[in-house]
């Protein structure tokens, strides 16, 4: 669906409009009372969202691309059907296809100061080949002073569908070594780090180097303390037991092409999942649906 398409049917005057990244990119550019977000096409990946009189608490690399068939530095990337490499052991890209396939808009709407958003995605030439072509996604996002994605998983095979998803969301911090997450104590990790070894969380997540961790069984919400940008960040999530803790630091972040060399510190991603020994088995004709609602306030 092109931009004249796009605008004739969703434009919303004032608040929804349509653009063209330089790359080729088509996003949605939205604009109320309650905030401001900026959504691709492309993976329906939200880039930007920015509450009403808040600092923008979304963060994307300088240096993402934003060209058709590359993946975005940032953001909130959705990774389907699989998380990090593939579970299965067979070939695929890095977190799954859907988040460099085209999605479809198929709904928008205003309600008060929230705008309500529906993309879609079922299967595509590079997801048959990979073995996916009996499933749909739906991708609901509510942009407003609060920011709610819901991504719901449906079966349409006569067989199990098993995967892995994620929400693998890039929150802005003032400062990574003075950010802080709470809600994890006491949950198990494994430690990419440190040859993915299983280990517990006591107390609060701090960033002083390196962190990639996968937190298990873990439904509880999050909370981001971004000391250096005064405000808290919160994660509420529903179906789904898996939390990504991630940061690459400075020496990650030199073999990332797309991340600019002092970017690391601006960020950390607290991601809403189910992977690993959380993978979902969805029956035949079933669905599932994983939400993540995110909110700031000033400290």
């Amino acid at each position: 669906m092109d931009i004249a398409q796009l605008t004739e049917d969703f434009a919303i005057p004032g608040v929804l409009a349509f653009n063209e990244a330089p790359g080729g990119l088509i996003y949605a550019a939205i604009t109320s009372r309650a905030a401001t977000a900026t959504i691709y096409l492309q993976g329906a990946h939200v880039a930007a969202w920015q509450p009403a009189e808040q600092k923008p608490a979304i963060f994307l690399s300088r240096k993402s691309e934003l060209a058709p068939g590359k993946a975005i530095r940032g953001g909130v990337p959705i990774s389907f059907p699989w998380f990090a490499t593939r579970h299965d052991g067979r070939p695929g890209p890095s977190h799954g296809f859907a988040r460099i396939e085209p999605w479809t808009l198929a709904f928008a709407a205003l309600a008060d100061e929230e705008l309500h958003l529906t993309f879609t995605l079922g299967p595509t030439a590079l997801g048959r080949e990979l073995g996916f072509d009996r499933f749909r996604l739906a991708y609901r996002v509510t942009v407003g002073r609060t920011l709610t994605m819901q991504l719901t998983v449906v079966n349409d095979a006569a067989s199990p569908l098993v995967f892995e998803e994620a929400l693998h969301t890039y929150f802005a911090v003032g400062d990574a070594h003075e950010t802080e997450i709470a809600g994890l104590d006491g949950a198990t990790y494994l430690d990419k780090t440190d040859s993915f070894k299983p280990k517990a969380q006591h107390g609060l997540v701090t960033f002083s180097g390196a962190t990639d961790r996968m937190y298990e069984n873990t439904a509880a919400a999050c909370t981001i303390d971004d000391k250096a940008g005064r405000r808290r960040i919160t994660v509420e999530k529903s179906g789904s037991n898996t939390t990504v803790v991630w940061n690459p630091w400075q020496e990650g972040a030199a073999r990332l092409a797309d991340l600019e060399a002092n970017e690391w510190h601006e960020f950390v991603c607290c991601e809403t999942a189910n992977a690993g020994v959380n993978a979902v088995t969805l029956a035949a004709g079933a669905s599932h649906t994983m939400q993540a609602r995110i909110s700031v306030e000033a400290t």
